[in-house]
């Protein structure tokens, strides 16, 4: 099975990812290592392992779920959620010392008196979970009576456009978030909280001006924010999404391939059959555009991507044999390049990449 479909995740790329950037940092900042979604696709727990051997004792998820894996691994220091937890997993959270993000004045309140540690999530002007840094003096209000209700370990916000540096207007709206923010915190600073974060990914790279911590994502996996992005000297992808050849057969100029007949040939060709498809989480949009590397060669895709499998045209790779390596991701062709020829982003591109795809790890030793 291994064979079939699977992605392989370079530990050692990791590890030099998190060391390169943190030497970005200012005096005072931690990294908080963004490993939700399963690690954007590579695997929770080996890459916590990973920034945990390098000193990291802050992590971020997006559900309890999440979180609880951490736990159940051995993951030690703060683990944040980020999204919404019903307060019906209380105790859950404060069995496991879990910090649960608190999304509203309402959200809040369900918890109170519940004595879980908990940060308030502040909006800036991204307009979807927090208290409103409009009004800085009812946040005030809110964030002193949920003090004496919860334990509060912090306040943070999102940033919605520091992806784009080089656009003067989104730059200044990131600047005004930060404004916002800062000014909330500033007002409730006799509270000594010891965690106060506004950065992202591209916060952190681009806009690195306040709080303690840097909530680092996409770029310790080695891909952008945006495709925009220059990423520091050495930041490189860890994933590489690795298929074989199941069948090479000769196609006659006029015959059509896969379903729906999308794809004629002009020319006699040799097409090369790859067992992945769009269950595994391989694009259906990359049909008759896509593209796979056989023997550092590029082959494109003809046809429409299968659920299980494509095709792809080898005629110009004449070495190409069954049960030969397919590089699907990989560094001359990773995530963010793909996410450009179908029009989104690497996040996505490395998020949908299925459970069946198996994960290995290399340098797994050295956790």
């Amino acid at each position: 099975m291994l064979k079939r479909s699977y992605v392989e995740i370079d530990l050692d790329i990791l590890r030099q990812n998190y060391r390169i950037l943190k030497e970005t940092l200012h005096d005072g900042q931690e990294i908080m290592c963004v490993v939700k979604a399963d690690a954007y696709g590579h695997g929770a727990v080996p890459a916590a392992k990973v920034y945990s051997s390098e000193g990291c004792r802050n992590f971020a998820v997006s559900n309890i779920e999440e979180a609880l894996e951490l736990r159940k691994a051995g993951i030690e220091g703060q683990i944040l959620i980020l999204g919404y937890t019903p307060a019906s997993f209380a105790g859950e959270l404060k069995t496991h010392h879990i910090t649960q993000a608190l999304l509203s004045y309402e959200h809040a309140a369900a918890f109170s008196g519940s004595g879980i540690e908990a940060q308030f999530a502040i909006d800036t002007g991204m307009n979807r979970i927090g208290l409103d840094a409009d009004d800085p003096e009812e946040c005030e209000a809110i964030i002193r009576k949920f003090s004496k209700e919860v334990h509060l370990t912090g306040l943070f916000t999102h940033l919605c456009s520091a992806d784009t540096p080089d656009n003067e207007e989104n730059t200044a709206f990131t600047m005004e978030q930060i404004g916002k923010f800062k000014a909330v915190s500033e007002r409730v600073s006799d509270l000594a909280l010891p965690y106060i974060h506004c950065l992202n990914s591209a916060g952190g790279l681009f806009h690195n001006c306040y709080g303690n911590l840097v909530r680092f994502g996409i770029v310790l996996y080695g891909l952008k924010p945006d495709i925009s992005n220059t990423l520091p000297e050495g930041l490189r992808p860890a994933m590489t999404w690795k298929s074989v050849i199941s069948m090479i057969k000769p196609v006659r100029k006029g015959e059509t391939i896969g379903y729906g007949r999308t794809f004629t040939a002009d020319h006699d060709l040799m097409a090369a059959t790859i067992p992945t498809g769009y269950a595994d989480g391989y694009s259906r949009r990359l049909s008759n555009c896509g593209k796979v590397l056989i023997h550092g060669k590029e082959a494109p895709i003809i046809g429409r991507i299968c659920m299980d499998q494509f095709m792809a045209d080898v005629t110009d790779i004449p070495e190409a044999a069954f049960e030969d390596e397919v590089i699907l991701l990989g560094a001359t062709y990773n995530a963010d390049d793909m996410a450009e020829d179908l029009g989104t982003i690497g996040y996505e591109v490395v998020c949908d990449i299925g459970k069946r795809v198996r994960r290995v790890y290399k340098g797994e030793e050295k956790r």
